[in-house]
């Protein structure tokens, strides 16, 4: 490792540091030191530690292996910007085996770039006022204070924060004395102590200091500390394992936290069930979070003090939107898992991010939150969610393995995507249905215990499952996680069975040989019907070579894959397909809720491939159309509004396409209403809106005028449903003019709660005026909020009038935009989201031709994956049109 040119050298580790930041919150200035005690592994002239973007004071080295202290003056350090790196040469070697201490200060400006730390900023009536917090992860810490910034360096941290009186300072652990400062209080560091005195001298008002505990040992990319004027609602829990009480905060400014309440019963629901499950406590005093107005992620698992956007943790009280309150718990849910996976045993390198990210997906917005609120159907959910994202994303030729090389930090930063979340949730749900509830859960608790505070590898995870099954985890899982891309498994019914095949499925068409070597281990979960008449699941099946015979009565319903649960294609011939089709719509059938949404999902897919007919599809779905649950609805949904966008260039199809999908949806708004109606369940309420949504974006005018009508007493009232909050000010943009645009530019700006913000972005790309479409990239695109900047590009990119011309514009304020995000998550996000529409070969040309003279760099496996998707919908276009366009002509003429 030492030899990695992209790794920090091995011969010397930090074991604790004494961390001291002083926050000027008027200047945007912060000014530290830090003591980071060192152990020397190996003999080593020199010491080399991260830092970027820092100006560095006074620099000594002390160890007691020297004759007397080293010093140095901030010109001697070596700064390399390009690997993020200082380094000292030392006068003598410092021997193995010794001990040092390194000692310096540093500052910075307090920039709002959203990583490092950072300011944000909020309105308090007229007046903007500041506060400051971090965001670390993946290799931010070093932007902070000097580090060794790796997750397996893991070090102790006694942090101690410098703030004016009147603020709250916040950290991973809770404070155990505030002193006033005053010009005899001494610091470690002589730099930080004369600059205090400096401060203190010009500014009247007081400085205080805030010291808190020892934190355990942990990465650097998960220290948190936050300075602002900050209210609190508090709540505790009582551990299930030990009985001990811990304090339980939410922190907001004032204009915020009223609405925080939501998200602090669910964390006080969810922590003891993660002890229980896991079957270890958690181990810090207290479990903050923090909400912030600008963060460039949704949230982030610092320990003992979450962070993340306000949109991730709002709730307006007066007005419940299901969806926001759904999205809030399991986004608090997933965060809390961190606290174990990723906190407690953290990733050796980058490598390894999904252990930390696909099992809080799994852990914290399925398991955990299935035992919190049952209603919500989580594991339905997470098919139409998480397993469609990654089969969609991990069916593109530009994809990766979920355990990728990330050799440098550009790499790093481009693997938090749908593979490392979604596709890894995916597969180890997979083996959570293959192994067995308890045993699974078991296995994950030794391999947590196993790893406590400590680092790990897949092959430990392996481990510990295999301990407590018996299976052979590595060779069920391996080629899951090391190997690109994922099966299509090809049903062919013989005499006595079926034969299935296994082939990488991709849906830009039929896979090449030399991409089609991988042999997964797969299991099938083949379904058949006894002679009563009930379903028998076999689920130890496996297809663990390119082809297997498996016998079964065909002239029986069957199906693999049920409950989708595998990560896989299934492909039937167009007979069995429509069979299962009648199947599923029965009143007392077979298949499950989970199996219809399969069938619709996989259908689409395979056709975009070329693997059947997109007509054979679109037969499916009609087959559906007396459906009742949310949960389908929502996987038909989306297939239906990805058809209309492909196509979203050909005028025919898309109406015949919302032709198609007017009736479909008209018939539950008409059956359903559109207010909610006591003791509803859950599922009606959030299918009322998921079907007045679709029938207002296929243009059914009975919806469109009654959304009119409630966006006319939101302008007069300011009073707006949540729930439909989103379709009412896309329709009211989308069917209006300067006004409706002018009042949501307005909301968007200053919103009633954070969610409302987000609607009223992305409803502003809804216009049909081609001078407000000119006016969102002339002006507001540099007023939005750093953060939010995705949604409004998100909303011209759904604008299939003014799709091109985003890209368009986009283009031209490139140069503006790769300055103002460098450096974080935004500048990949709008990538893919500005052409994630786009579907003719001309914009693929240009779209590649625009890159060509870009460096690339830090987004290029998105840019790939970009080009790519846009490569696939022009095929499928181009395969399809005729095929489509015959089926809608000819549907509708029946109806």
């Amino acid at each position: 490792m030492a030899s990695d040119a992209h790794r920090l050298p091995t011969n010397v580790v930090a074991t604790h540091y004494d961390l001291t930041i002083c926050t000027d919150l008027e200047k945007l200035r912060f000014y530290g030191s830090a003591t980071v005690h060192l152990d020397v592994v190996a003999e080593t002239p020199s010491i080399e530690f991260h830092s970027f973007g820092l100006t560095l004071h006074d620099l000594t080295i002390t160890s007691s292996a020297l004759t007397e202290s080293q010093s140095y003056t901030g010109s001697a350090v070596q700064l390399n910007k390009d690997n993020e790196r200082a380094t000292v040469s030392l006068a003598s070697s410092l021997p193995a085996g010794s001990s040092a201490q390194l000692k310096l200060g540093f500052e910075a400006e307090l920039t709002g770039s959203m990583i490092g730390y950072y300011r944000s900023s909020w309105k308090d009536g007229d007046t903007t006022k500041y506060y400051a917090l971090t965001q670390f992860e993946p290799t931010a810490a070093r932007r902070a204070f000097p580090c060794w910034d790796e997750p397996a360096l893991k070090s102790t941290f006694t942090v101690t924060l410098i703030s004016r009186v009147g603020t709250t300072s916040l950290a991973n652990m809770p404070s155990i004395s505030e002193d006033m400062y005053t010009p005899n209080t001494a610091i470690d560091v002589p730099w930080l102590n004369q600059k205090l005195a400096e401060l203190s001298k010009k500014d009247e008002k007081q400085w205080k200091i805030t010291k808190f505990e020892k934190t355990p040992p942990m990465s650097t990319y998960i220290v948190a500390f936050a300075n602002g004027v900050f209210e609190y609602k508090e709540s505790a829990y009582k551990s299930p394992l030990s009985g001990k009480t811990r304090v339980l905060r939410v922190y907001a400014t004032s204009d915020l936290i009223n609405q925080v309440q939501w998200s602090l019963d669910v964390k006080e629901k969810i922590v003891p069930l993660y002890e229980r499950v896991f079957d270890i406590e958690y181990p810090l005093p207290k479990l903050d979070t923090l909400i912030a107005h600008d963060f460039d992620a949704g949230a982030m698992e610092n320990w003992g003090l979450i962070t993340g956007r306000a949109a991730a943790f709002c709730v307006d009280p007066k007005k419940t939107s299901i969806r926001v309150k759904k999205q809030i718990a399991g986004i608090m849910s997933h965060e809390v898992a961190h606290m174990w996976f990723g906190n407690i045993t953290t990733m050796q390198w980058w490598d390894y991010l999904y252990l930390n990210e696909g099992f809080a997906s799994l852990m914290g917005e399925v398991v955990i939150l299935d035992k919190v609120f049952p209603e919500w159907r989580v594991h339905s959910v997470f098919v139409s969610g998480h397993l469609a994202r990654a089969l969609k994303a991990d069916a593109n030729p530009s994809s990766h393995p979920i355990e990728v090389p990330c050799p440098d930090a550009n790499m790093v930063n481009q693997i938090f995507d749908g593979l490392s979340y979604s596709k890894a949730a995916s597969i180890l749900r997979m083996l959570y249905q293959y192994a067995g509830d308890e045993k699974f859960m078991r296995g994950v608790s030794i391999y947590l215990k196993e790893h406590l505070f400590g680092n790990s590898v897949t092959e430990d995870l392996w481990k510990g499952i295999q301990s407590s099954t018996g299976l052979d985890i590595p060779h069920l899982m391996d080629n899951w996680v090391k190997k690109i891309g994922y099966p299509v498994v090809t049903v062919t019914e013989v005499e006595g069975g079926i034969q299935v095949r296994q082939d990488r499925f991709l849906d830009s068409g039929p896979v090449k040989p030399e991409d089609n070597e991988t042999i997964w281990t797969i299991p099938l979960f083949v379904l058949t019907v006894s002679d009563k008449g009930e379903a028998i699941i076999d689920r130890q099946i496996l297809l663990n070579e390119r082809e297997k015979f498996i016998p079964l009565d065909t002239t029986k319903v069957f199906k693999v894959n049920t409950g989708t649960v595998g990560v896989y294609r299934v492909l039937y011939s167009d007979e069995r397909l429509v069979k299962l089709a009648y199947e599923a719509v029965k009143h007392k059938s077979v298949l499950s809720l989970e199996d219809r949404m399969g069938l619709v999902l996989d259908a689409p897919a395979i056709a975009k491939a070329g693997l059947i007919q997109t007509s054979s599809a679109l037969a499916l779905i009609d087959a559906f159309r007396n459906e009742t649950e949310f949960v389908v609805w929502t996987s038909i949904g989306e297939t239906l509004s990805e058809l209309t966008s492909v196509w979203g260039e050909n005028d025919k199809v898309v109406e015949l396409l919302r032709g198609f999908t007017r009736p479909l949806y008209a018939h539950l708004v008409e059956r359903l209403g559109y207010n909610p109606v006591n003791g509803e369940s859950v599922d009606d309420r959030e299918l009322r809106i998921n079907a007045i949504t679709m029938a207002a974006n296929a243009g059914e005018p009975g919806v469109i005028k009654e959304l009119l009508a409630r966006f006319a007493q939101f302008v007069e009232s300011g009073d707006i449903d949540s729930d439909l909050e989103r379709i009412i000010f896309k329709i009211a943009v989308e069917n209006g003019g300067r006004a409706e645009f002018d009042k949501l530019r307005t909301a968007a700006s200053n919103p009633t709660n954070p969610s409302q913000a987000i609607s009223a972005i992305l409803a502003l790309g809804a216009t049909r005026d081609e001078k407000l479409a000119a006016e969102l990239f002339d002006t507001i695109l540099d007023e939005t909020r750093d953060q939010d900047v995705a949604y409004l590009l998100m909303g011209v990119a759904s604008n299939s009038k003014f799709r091109v011309y985003g890209v368009k514009r986009f283009q031209e304020n490139y140069d503006a935009l790769e300055k103002r995000f460098d450096g974080n998550w935004t500048l990949q996000t709008i990538i893919r989201a500005v052409h994630s529409t786009v579907s003719t070969r001309e914009s693929y040309t240009s779209v590649s031709e625009f890159f060509k003279t870009k460096d690339t760099s830090k987004y290029k496996m998105v840019l790939n994956q970009t080009l790519d998707a846009i490569s696939a919908k022009a095929s499928w276009v181009e395969r399809s049109t005729n095929d489509i366009l015959g089926w809608l002509e000819t549907k509708g003429a029946k109806l």
